[in-house]
C-alpha cells in the first residue's frame, strides 16, 4: 500500500490516504489513539497499514461526538478482543464501551434536545405576546431553567405536607402533585410552568407559609400516610370520572375519599360524618392556582383538561356536599307535619 522498503508510511502518507491534516493524526497519536509503528532515523513518526483503518474507526466515533476519553476505551477493548482472537467479545461484535458510549452520548442529546424545544417555545411566547408585556414576560421565563427543573415544586410540597409523613408516602404525593413539562411544549405550557414557578417560590402567592389543612393536625405518627394513601386511590378513581366529563356523584370514588378521612379520623362513614367533613374541606385553605397551572402544564393542546389531585379533589367535594344537602332535605321532609 505504500511506497516504503518496509511497508510503512510517514504521518504526511497517513494524512493524505485518510483524508485528514498532519495535525489532525498527530493530534490522536498525542493521545495514545493512534499508535507508531516506529520513528525514522530522523526522529519521525511511521505508521503500519493498520493505522488506516484505525484513523477511520476513530474519525467514526468522533464525528458521532464522543469524546476523546471514551473514544479511547471503544478502541482498548477492540484490542483487548482482536489480542484475545475470533470469538473474543459481544456475540454481535460490538464492545460494552461502545454501547455504553452510544447509550450515554443519546441520553445527553435527548437533555440537550429537550433544552432547545423549551427554548424555542420560550422566545415564541416573547415574539407573540404585546410589546408592553415583553419586559415581564421576559423575567418570567428567565427564572425558569431550560430543560426547566421541577426542585422547586418539589420543594413546596415538601414545606406544606405533613411533618410526620412517612418518606415512601411523600415520594408518591409527589409523584402525582408535580407536574413533568412536555418535552416538546407549547409556548402557553411553557408560560403556565414559569407562572407555576413563580406561584411556589413566592410566599406571598399561597407558598409554603399559607395555612394547612385541619386533617395536617390530625395525631399519630401513620395518620398522614393512611390519608394520602386513601386519597390518592380515591383522586385516580375520580379522575377517570373527569375524563369521561361525569358531574360530581356519589360512587366508588366517593366512598373511598370518606372513608380515607374516616379511617384517619377513627370514625365511621355515617350520613352525619359526611355532613361534617363537607363542613371541614369547605372550610380548609386552597390552592386553586397551582391545580389549575398544572392542569395547563400537563394537558394536550384543544383537549380537555388533564385531571389533577386538586380538580379530583374538587370534583369528589362537590358530590359529598350534594349528597349531604341532599340527605339533608330528605330528613327534612321526613320529620315535617303532614
Amino acid at each position: 500500500m505504500f511506497s516504503s522498503y518496509d511497508g510503512l508510511c510517514t504521518i504526511g502518507e497517513l494524512a493524505e490516504h485518510a483524508g485528514v491534516s498532519v495535525k489532525t493524526v498527530r493530534f490522536y497519536s498525542d493521545r495514545g489513539l493512534l499508535p507508531e509503528a516506529s520513528r525514522s532515523v530522523g526522529g519521525h513518526r511511521r505508521y503500519a497499514p493498520e493505522a488506516i483503518e484505525r484513523l477511520a474507526m476513530i474519525r467514526s466515533l468522533r464525528g458521532l461526538d464522543l469524546p476523546v476519553p471514551e473514544v479511547r476505551r471503544i478502541l482498548d477493548e477492540q484490542d483487548e478482543r482482536d489480542g484475545a482472537g475470533a470469538g473474543a467479545g459481544d456475540a454481535d461484535g460490538t464492545g460494552g464501551a461502545l454501547e455504553d458510549a452510544v447509550a450515554g452520548r443519546l441520553r445527553l442529546l435527548g437533555s440537550e434536545l429537550a433544552a432547545l424545544r423549551w427554548r424555542e417555545a420560550a422566545l415564541r411566547l416573547v415574539q407573540e405576546c404585546p410589546p408592553a408585556e415583553r419586559p415581564a414576560r421576559l423575567r418570567l421565563v428567565g427564572a425558569v431553567a431550560a430543560p426547566p427543573s421541577t426542585a422547586s415544586l418539589a420543594r413546596f410540597w415538601r414545606s406544606w405536607l405533613p411533618a410526620r409523613m412517612p418518606a415512601r408516602s411523600v415520594t408518591a404525593f409527589l409523584e402525582a402533585a408535580v407536574p413533568h413539562p412536555p418535552d416538546d411544549p407549547r409556548p402557553a405550557q411553557v408560560l403556565a410552568f414559569a407562572r407555576l414557578h413563580a406561584f411556589v417560590t413566592r410566599p406571598c402567592d399561597g407558598g409554603s407559609g399559607s395555612s394547612q389543612p385541619r386533617a395536617h393536625g390530625v395525631a399519630g405518627a401513620r395518620a398522614p400516610a393512611v390519608l394520602y394513601a386513601g386519597l390518592a386511590e380515591a383522586y385516580e378513581l375520580a379522575g377517570g370520572e373527569l375524563r369521561r366529563g361525569a358531574k360530581p356523584a356519589p360512587g366508588e370514588a366517593l366512598d373511598g375519599f370518606v372513608d380515607a378521612y374516616a379511617r384517619t379520623y377513627g370514625a365511621h362513614d355515617t350520613p352525619a360524618f359526611r355532613r361534617v367533613l363537607a363542613g371541614r374541606l369547605a372550610a380548609d385553605p386552597r390552592i386553586d392556582r397551582y391545580w389549575d397551572l398544572t392542569a395547563e402544564v400537563i394537558s394536550a393542546p384543544g383537549g380537555r383538561p388533564e385531571p389533577t389531585p386538586g380538580s379530583a379533589h374538587d370534583w369528589l367535594l362537590a358530590a359529598l356536599e350534594a349528597q349531604s344537602e341532599a340527605a339533608g332535605h330528605s330528613g327534612a321532609r321526613a320529620v315535617s307535619p303532614r
